[in-house]
């Protein structure tokens, strides 16, 4: 009796000082890991503790259902080896939230597994893994918004600052995997996502953040991959993208569609897309859309994009910059804005193979030209086998969503380029794995060319 008493005193006191120095067990809080029990109330009690004095809430290993966690400032969430985070498949163990800042997204985002607005100074790290089971979540419509609501996001950070997302791996959401609206200081480092259970399974969407470093990631998604927004004014601006390995079976590096604030001062290095693992595609192609996608629709300012080193095996279409006039708004009653401004892209160092047989395109619209495009560097191997003339009569398309293939097969098998102003082309050098009766490359309405 004394030896048992003597363990419960020992048990008590090691779970005291965890707390005490701030590490706070959701074990201890009633959670258990089983893969059953709903632990929502549970993790949030220990959340709701670690942030009284900042804090780390440590999931140990485990298999830990729960519906939606708001997270609160100076709180980390520790995801250990062996611990695993599932999301609930009962919509209602998740929370409706809508923030403050007014967006596209809230005409169908309002859930989310891991939440937070307005924090400061919050991490989701460890080595563990965060599964939103969204499979349990089907699309229901093809209607607009209807076809978008809900699907639960795996983490949905908004207006917060100071953020760390480190280590962890994330699979299987309903919808995106992570969305971070209008944060500052983000900070997203050697993660891993699988995304292949739903309709528009991005990897991450960076939208109207500023001051953010992406890095030493590696992602496989059915929609897009590494992809920045702009659904509200808010601009998407200083952002680093370096030494990442992804694979979509849409865009693998992507701005846009929306792009109601705009993109600024936006360097991309060093990142691989190669073909996904999995072969069946829910959206896009096998082989993925395009490698590359520049798209601005929704007026806003897209300024000063660095893309450099980028090593392409698979997609249909390497490279894709548009300027459209969709006109998208934050939500209706508003206003359409203009179209938007484009200018300022430097593209050097690339090396794509296994591409379709659509053509790169970069386009404007009559008046409103991209300008100031930098293309060196850059082999492609194209296909090619088109046998038969194409069209060159090309629609405008103004209002058309931003796709690579938007324009079906191109009258070159190279480069489309029309209502442009000051564009370089050094040392661009294009091959054709099969005959093609297009030439390589077709310029229209081009005011300044050097090549």
């Amino acid at each position: 009796m004394k030896i048992i008493r003597t363990f419960f005193v020992v048990l008590f006191c090691a779970t005291l000082n965890a707390q005490t120095n701030g590490i706070y067990n959701i074990v201890d809080f009633g959670a258990v890991g089983n893969g059953e029990k709903v632990n929502t109330i549970e993790i949030q009690k220990a959340i709701e503790q670690a942030a009284k004095t900042g804090g780390i809430v440590l999931i140990p290993p485990g298999k830990f259902v729960t519906g939606s966690l708001v997270l609160k400032s100076s709180v980390t969430i520790n995801i250990m080896k062996g611990a695993t985070v599932l999301g609930s498949k009962n919509l209602s163990d998740y929370k409706e939230h809508i923030p403050k800042l007014k967006s596209y997204n809230d005409l169908f985002l309002k859930y989310s597994l891991f939440y937070a607005e307005k924090k400061n100074n919050i991490s989701i790290i460890g080595e563990g893994t965060i599964d939103g089971q969204g499979s349990a979540f089907p699309r229901k419509t093809k209607k607009k918004p209807e076809r978008y609501m809900n699907r639960p996001y795996i983490i949905r950070f908004v207006e917060c600052k100071n953020i760390k997302i480190e280590g962890v791996t994330m699979q299987n959401s309903a919808m995106w995997m992570q969305q971070y609206l209008a944060c500052e200081f983000l900070t997203i480092h050697n993660i891993k996502v699988f995304n292949h259970v739903n309709y528009n399974n991005d990897m991450m969407d960076i939208d109207g953040c500023k001051n953010v470093v992406i890095s030493d990631c590696f992602g496989d998604t059915d929609d897009d991959a590494i992809t920045l927004k702009s659904t509200s004014n808010k601009i998407t601006e200083n952002v680093t993208i370096t030494n990442c390995v992804v694979s979509s079976h849409c865009n693998a590096i992507k701005m846009g569609t929306e792009s109601i604030g705009g993109f600024r001062n936006i360097a991309i290095s060093n990142i691989v897309v190669k073909p996904s693992e999995v072969k069946n595609n829910i959206s896009g192609y096998p082989e993925g859309i395009s490698g590359i996608t520049l798209a601005m629709v929704d007026g806003g300012i897209l300024d000063g994009v660095l893309i450099n080193n980028i090593r392409i095996d698979g997609p249909q279409v390497p490279i894709y910059l548009r300027l459209g006039n969709r006109g998208r708004t934050i939500r209706k009653g508003i206003g359409k804005p203009g179209v938007g401004i484009f200018r300022n892209v430097s593209i050097n160092n690339v090396i794509a193979t296994n591409t379709g047989q659509f053509g790169c395109s970069i386009t404007g619209l009559p008046g409103y030209p991209i300008e100031n495009i930098s293309l060196s560097n850059i082999q492609i191997t194209f296909i090619g086998g088109i046998t038969k003339k194409v069209n060159a009569n090309i629609p405008e398309l103004e209002k058309h969503y931003p796709e690579s293939d938007m324009f079906g097969i191109l009258p070159s098998y190279g480069f489309f380029i029309r209502h442009v102003k000051n564009i370089t082309f050094s040392n661009v050098e294009l091959r054709l794995e099969n005959k093609d009766i297009r030439p390589a490359n077709i310029f229209k309405d081009i005011d300044g060319l050097k090549r």
